[in-house]
This record gives structure tokens, sequence and C-alpha cells, in this order.
């Protein structure tokens, strides 16, 4: 997609920009917008977008796929492209001011990009905090020189934000609004044709290919004898597309092809509902399933250079948000080599068949410390923001 040589600017209906990166960004993006036009009906919307925020009016100046670039070597072939995109948007929108500059995740274009902007004059927002508290805790003073406000999603973002004096609003997080307190497990199975009775596990080794080839081993070997304790134990999995799915059973003929599993595709919250157990890697699907109030065991495995790097550069207890957010054990995580069948079974079994009571009220804390009508509280303080910046104007 090319960009439009001019956009006309409203005297009184204010312009925002807005940059995602991703299916996750088009979703946070598309909420924002509902929630900003409750107080500007009339407002434009311009920059780069998905399809969910293209049925609101946004007006994309460039495929969002564009930016929806994995890894450091995918990145650096693709660099030269990223690089004209970004000094594109740069251009237009010094030539085409907006009033608020929202950047939706995406922190390597986006807060490059707020950086420019910002210089310009433009207010900008980052909306969902990279992982500072965690990793290159440096980076926040790039940060509060990019941008006028950040919107964080978890609540201990932001106590890292205040203690550096970096302006941040806590919103929320969207997941705690979308999933219901009570998820119902027999309304799940009978929404996937499952049966009610058995114990059902789910094997989640993650959405992208290099987290299924380093997992599946693992859980296959794990399952298979979970199975042969219990021969009555379902394992289902979800997976995010076709594609994934045709990767899983590829994997799944060579290492296991006698264990019976069932692929759902497009379905992972009712497949946590349904399930008793979830044996799953890192991620925000662990924020989900804590959302949606599953036990769980939670793995990762990096391949090694990343392993090396992030055990130098990483500083956390937990990797994993449900214990980052009770700050506490509350979940199983396994790192690297201790992600086997020997430390994976037993913890699984405990899930499956011990009471889990005392879990569910740690993960309905969880929720209600989250549940805040994030896009609602997003829309607040960006407002607040081009409140501030109309009354300069005048």
């Amino acid at each position: 997609m090319t960009t439009k040589s001019s956009l006309s600017i409203p005297s009184k209906q204010p312009v925002f920009a807005i940059v995602v990166g991703e299916h996750s960004g088009d979703t946070l993006g598309a909420g924002l917008m509902s929630a900003l036009q409750k107080a500007y009906p009339n407002a434009q919307f311009v920059g780069i977008g998905g399809a969910k925020m293209e049925k609101l009016g946004f007006e994309s100046l460039f495929a969002m796929e564009e930016l929806a670039v994995m890894g450091l070597v995918e990145v650096l072939g693709r660099l030269r492209r990223l690089l004209h995109v970004r000094k594109t948007l740069v251009n237009y929108f010094t030539e085409n001011k907006p009033d608020v500059f929202i950047g939706i995740d995406a922190p390597d274009f986006n807060i490059g990009l707020e950086l420019r902007l910002k210089a310009q004059a433009i207010k900008t927002v980052h909306y969902v905090s990279p992982s500072v508290w965690a990793w290159r805790e440096k980076r926040i003073f790039k940060i509060a020189k990019a941008t006028d406000m950040v919107l964080s999603l978890l609540p201990f973002e932001k106590a890292f934000y205040d203690k550096h004096q970096v302006p941040c609003t806590f919103v929320g997080h969207p997941l705690a609004d979308d999933i219901a307190m009570v998820s119902d497990k027999h309304q799940a199975r009978a929404t996937l044709n499952l049966p009610s009775e058995p114990k059902i596990l789910a094997l989640m080794p993650g959405s992208r290919g290099g987290e299924l080839s380093r997992l599946l081993e693992p859980f296959f070997q794990s399952a298979r004898k979970l199975q042969q304790n219990d021969a009555s134990l379902l394992l289902i999995a979800p997976m995010v597309s076709e594609k994934r799915a045709e990767q899983f059973n590829t994997l799944k003929a060579e290492l296991a092809p006698d264990l019976t599993i069932e692929l759902i595709i497009d379905q992972t919250q009712t497949v946590m509902a349904a399930s008793d157990c979830l044996l799953t890697a890192s991620g925000t699907v662990t924020l989900e399933a804590a959302l949606i109030k599953r036990p769980m065991v939670i793995c990762y495995k990096f391949n090694t250079f990343t392993h090396l790097l992030a055990k130098w550069l990483v500083k956390l207890q937990w990797f994993s948000l449900p214990n980052l957010l009770m700050n506490k054990s509350l979940v199983p995580e396994l790192l690297q080599d201790a992600v086997c069948p020997e430390n994976i079974i037993p913890l699984v079994k405990e899930r499956l068949y011990q009471d889990q009571s005392q879990l569910n009220d740690s993960y309905i804390a969880i929720h209600q410390q989250l549940k805040c009508d994030a896009s609602a509280q997003a829309a607040k303080a960006v407002l607040a923001l081009l409140a501030t910046e109309f009354r300069n104007i005048s």
C-alpha cells in the first residue's frame, strides 16, 4: 500500500495518528478508536492499522504486515524497507501534523518513530510498555525522550515508570475486560464437541514455529506417560492457524505417531476453558489461562545463544505473568533444561487430580486487578493529553 498525498485536517475534530504492527495491536487499536469516537464521532484516524481498525474508518498508509517481522535475521532482511516506512511516516506526519500520535506495541519501530515526531512538537503516546522492567532497563530513558505518556497494561509496570519519574497511566488489560469472570467448563466442552467426563490436558506449545520445534518433544513424551497412567485422559491442542497445525502434525508424526491428540484451530480460549490443566509455553497465553482460571504448567526453551544472552540481561525471579502479577510462585515454571518429562509429569498430575480452589482465589484477584475497561481508560488518558494540546494551541 502506498501513502496518500495529503490529509485534510479539520478545525474542530482531532486527528489521531496510530501505528500498530501485529494483530494484537489491531485489536487494541480498534478498542481505543471505538472509545475515542464516543467523544469525537468525526475524528480522523490515520497511520498503519489492521482490518479491525479499518472497519472503524481507519486510513492505513501502509499494510500492517509491513511491520510484522519477528527475529533478528528477519528484521535485518527487511531493514531497508522498515527504514523507508518509518521515514515516510515521519515526513507525512511532519507535513500533516496529527493532534496526537499513538504507537501501539511494536516498540523497536514505534519508539524511534515517536522520538522523531516528538521533536516536531507532536504529542506522542506509547500504548503497551516494552518489558523495560525485565531487561535493558536503560531503554526507559529513550522512552522518556520519545513519549509524553506511556499506557501500561500491568500495574507493576506503572510502579517502575513512577520510580523513574516517567509519565505512565495504568489502564488495565483488555483480556480481563473480554474474558468472563467465570468460564464454564461444560459449556466449552459442548461447544467443541468434547465429552464432559474425562480429564482433559491441553498441550499449548506456542504460536511460533521455533517454540513448537523446541517444546513439542518433551510435551509429547510427558503426555504419553500421563496417558499410560490414565487411559481416559484426553489430549487436545489449540493451534492459531492451519500453518501451525501442519507443523504440529509433521512433528507429531516424527516424534509421537502413537499419540491421539485433537487439534482445534483458532479457538484457544475455548480450549483452555474446556481443559482441566494446561501444559503451555510462556507468553500472554498464561495471562489468558489465569483469567479463564485453569491450572497450568509453564515451560519455555530458548535457542542456546538467546538463553545465554537472557541469563546475562534478565534479572527476574519469575518469567510468567501470573507469578509476576502476584509477586509469588503461583504457577510452576520450567525453563530450558528443566523442561523434561521428569519435571513436567508430577506437576501436571498434581494439577489434574488435586483440588485447585486456592489457586482459583488468586486468579480471581488477578482478574479483578486488571479488569478496568482498558480501552475507555486508554482513551481517557489520550483525551487528557489532547486537552492539554488544545489549551496550548488556544
